[in-house]
């Protein structure tokens, strides 16, 4: 028979992954996790090197660079940083704590809940790389097919280091119920950890250098160098990588730092509501009577019938009725429609890291040397950023298509909306142009950060031609296709994790039919690996385009065939 303890710890501890399986942005870390893990595998420097894909030593390396770059601290605190604060800001703590739940099972279940769902998006980026062992690709060094390097890499040098910036985040999430203390931690990581490297470790001795450093950047790994470029393939494919006696150190004292700062969060939590020490006095006023006229039944008795005047402040105008039919009215009411979309997108919680996400892509997509280029670094660095945008905007868009065409539904609100004088195309349309603003608003922060970097590396002239002709060519049209297609299938599906595992099976299919050879026009409509900058204004680039916006209004029109309100 499990304790008190135990049934309140499993009652939030399933709440908590239950919640999380409701958001978009879990479903949206598996898919960019899983794609990365795709393009490092089969586009990475192990084809080029001769590196074994599945070799202990570019297993770690990978897990390495996913921990620091793509694991991305800032989605640790996402989806744990404000677990705590999210019940106080709903308000629903009074009904939670009127429960048989003790601070303890409460702080744990929803500590480990969402630690849960954050290792179970990472490990999509293992598994994924796992899986791809059995994948043919040419010109690929592949070994025997290994098991055990994943899951220890992956747990060492991933799991361990999340669980000290979650214990981080979600103390300091929980003891002053801030959100934005989260989301300014979170943001203000990578500058701390750059300058505490710099700063402090670099100049220690290695052993401390390694017992020090919290998110093991400087761990290494027994029988690899420093630089590896300068070992063979053959060395490196048969180095078998294993942990020192500090480097284990290192790892232990972190999980036992993560323990002892949930536990001093469990002794300072406090179930009361966060108040100022002293309240101001209150001051009491009587207020007016409200002026009163006598009326006279001109025909009967005298009645005295109490009639309240409106002061003339109080007297709110009735609205002008307008038509409700024609184009003009059809106009104002999709503008109207789409106010209220890019509300509920400004309430989502993943914008705050699809900005920071955007910025750092396209940020590392610039060439950190003045190496030779075919035109200029302008065309080199737009090409770099516009290759490696689309497969992140594909994800956001193909996610958060699926969360606004559904969130109705979920919030039980269709019927009311329905109701509502306005044509299909309104309820369609408003949707379809707030995803393709948000993508567009991602594309135009990317641009102007790609063109920052350029400058201040001293890549110079900067070409802005090039980025206007590579973004409106080739990007702009390609945000308009996924879009259409995500809202054709959520129509046409009418589900939305249906809707997920599809795009990203297609968005795998197409991937490796691409990588092998197979990219004609007709089935690759963002034209992966059919342009370059000297022909994007030429006749066949253009018609291609053109042919990408007819599938578009194909997908808008069955969208608005198939739709279910009639």
């Amino acid at each position: 028979m499990r304790s008190p303890f135990q049934t309140s710890f499993a009652a939030v501890f399933t709440n908590e992954v239950m919640l999380n399986a409701k958001r978009v942005a879990p479903y949206l870390l598996m898919a960019f996790f899983a794609s990365n893990a795709v393009l490092w595998w089969g586009w990475g420097p192990a084809v080029e090197s001769g590196w074994a894909t599945n070799s202990d030593f570019y297993i770690y390396r990978n897990m390495g660079g996913f921990s620091f770059i793509l694991g991305l601290p800032i989605f640790t605190g996402i989806i744990v940083g404000d677990a705590v604060v999210r019940d106080f800001r709903l308000r629903v703590d009074p009904l939670i704590f009127s429960k048989p739940v003790g601070r303890g099972s409460y702080l744990l279940g929803k500590f480990l809940g969402n630690f849960f769902v954050l290792v179970c998006c990472q490990s999509v980026f293992a598994i994924t790389l796992f899986v791809l062992q059995w994948v043919p690709f040419s010109k690929m060094v592949v070994l025997p097919v290994r098991i055990v390097p994943y899951f220890k890499h992956f747990f060492i040098v991933v799991v361990i280091s999340h669980l000290s910036l979650a214990a981080i985040y979600f103390a300091a999430g929980t003891l002053t119920r801030s959100a934005k203390v989260v989301h300014g931690l979170a943001a203000s990581f990578y500058p701390a950890y750059v300058a505490y490297q710099l700063l402090w470790l670099k100049h220690l001795p290695r052993i401390f250098a390694v017992f020090f450093d919290p998110l093991g950047a400087n761990l290494g790994a027994g029988g690899v160098t420093k630089d590896p470029w300068r070992q063979s393939a053959d060395v490196l494919n048969k180095t078998v990588v294993s942990y020192s006696l500090s480097q284990i150190v290192n790892r232990a004292w972190l999980i036992i730092a993560s323990a002892l700062l949930l536990l001093i969060v469990y002794f300072r939590f406090r179930i009361d509501p966060v108040e100022a020490t002293a309240e101001p006095l209150t001051k009491l006023t009587l207020a007016e009577a409200p002026a009163r006229v006598a009326y006279t039944a001109p025909s009967t008795a005298l009645i005295d019938l109490p009639v309240e005047v409106a002061a003339e402040h109080d007297r709110i105008p009735l609205p002008t009725v307008s038509r409700t039919a024609g184009p003009s009215a059809t106009l104002s009411k999709i503008f109207a429609a789409l106010s209220v979309e890019f509300r509920l997108l400004r309430a989502e919680r993943g914008l705050l890291v699809l900005i920071p996400l955007a910025v750092i892509l396209s940020f590392f997509s610039v060439p950190f040397s003045g190496i030779p280029v075919e035109v200029s670094y302008s065309v080199t660095a737009a090409t770099n950023t516009a290759n490696t945008l689309l497969l992140f905007l594909a994800c956001v868009i193909v996610f958060y298509t699926g969360e606004a065409m559904h969130r109705d539904r979920e919030l039980k609100l269709e019927p009311v909306l329905w109701s509502m004088p306005a044509p299909n195309s309104v309820l369609l349309l408003s949707k379809f142009l707030a995803l393709t603003l948000l993508g567009l608003s991602l594309v135009l922060i990317a641009a102007l950060t790609t063109l920052l970097a350029q400058s201040y590396r001293g890549l110079t002239p900067v070409d802005l031609s090039a980025y206007v002709l590579i973004n409106g060519v080739v990007v702009v049209p390609s945000i308009v296709f996924i879009t259409s297609l995500s809202v054709a299938l959520n129509v046409l599906l009418r589900n939305k994790y249906l809707t997920y595992v599809l795009a990203v099976s297609m968005g795998a299919a197409l991937s490796y039919l691409y990588s092998t050879g197979y990219h004609h026009w007709s089935y690759n409509p963002l034209l992966y690996r059919l342009w370059n900058y000297a022909d994007v204004l030429s006749l066949p680039i253009l018609a291609q385009r053109f042919y990408c916006l007819a599938l578009a209004v194909l997908c808008l029109a069955l969208a608005h065939v198939f739709f279910e309100r009639r």
